[in-house]
Order: structure tokens, then C-alpha cells, then sequence
């Protein structure tokens, strides 16, 4: 296998209306699909991450919630590369989201910080 990159990651919302304004308006991510699957009674929203990748946001009815909290077996966080960690929490925070604070990675020395999705998804700020 040759592999050329993340094409995209998809998350599974419990308030679609909710989490589409957080990764447009809070998050500023462009869309770039949407559409209802009325078989699965489904949203189905494709983000543009710059540089390429996406974030397929869905929305199912009833979707049960995430069983522990962040370290239960499957993908536990995305990272985004920002130029200055310290200045998006700020902008974040007075966006109203939830962030925790800027610490710097113990292997790399990288400034990096956790922020929270309105599901409590993991979200990771790592300064490049």
C-alpha cells in the first residue's frame, strides 16, 4: 500500500444544526457537499480542511454517545495545525468553546492544546 495522505475523518453528530455551525461558523471550515439521505434519515456534510483533507459530519437518529471519554479503543482525537496555539485558543475561547490549556508536547517540544467539539470530541490545536 502506497499511502498518499488523510483523505478525510468523519464524525458522527447528536445535534447536526449544532455541529455544522461549530466547523463553519466557529471553526471557519468550508463546506463542500451536503446533502440528506432520507433512506438512513441522515446528513451527510463534507468540510474542506486546508491542504486537502475533510471532515464528513453526519447526523443519525439517536446515535448512541461515546462510551469513555478519550481513551476508549478507536480514533481518539483529530489534530489541527495552526500557526500560533496560544492566539486560536484565545479565539476559540472567545468564541465560547471549551479549551483546555496551552501546554507544549514532552517529546517534539511543540506548543499543542486540547478544545472541544459540542459533542466533547477531542479536538487538538498543534502549532507548525
Amino acid at each position: 500500500m502506497e499511502c498518499l495522505g488523510i483523505h478525510h475523518v468523519a464524525i458522527i453528530a447528536s445535534d447536526y444544526p449544532r455541529s455544522k455551525r461549530f466547523y463553519t461558523e466557529t471553526l471557519g471550515l468550508a463546506v463542500i457537499a451536503e446533502r440528506y439521505r432520507a433512506e438512513r434519515r441522515s446528513y451527510k456534510l463534507d468540510l474542506a480542511i486546508p491542504g486537502g483533507s475533510r471532515i464528513e459530519l453526519f447526523s443519525f437518529p439517536d446515535p448512541p454517545g461515546r462510551r469513555s471519554w478519550p481513551e476508549a479503543t478507536g480514533l481518539r482525537h483529530l489534530a489541527f495545525a495552526v500557526r500560533d496555539v496560544a492566539a486560536t485558543l484565545k479565539e476559540l475561547s472567545a468564541k465560547g468553546v471549551r479549551t483546555e490549556e496551552l501546554r507544549v508536547d514532552e517529546v517534539t517540544g511543540t506548543p499543542m492544546a486540547f478544545f472541544f467539539d459540542p459533542d466533547d470530541l477531542p479536538l487538538e490545536l498543534y502549532q507548525v
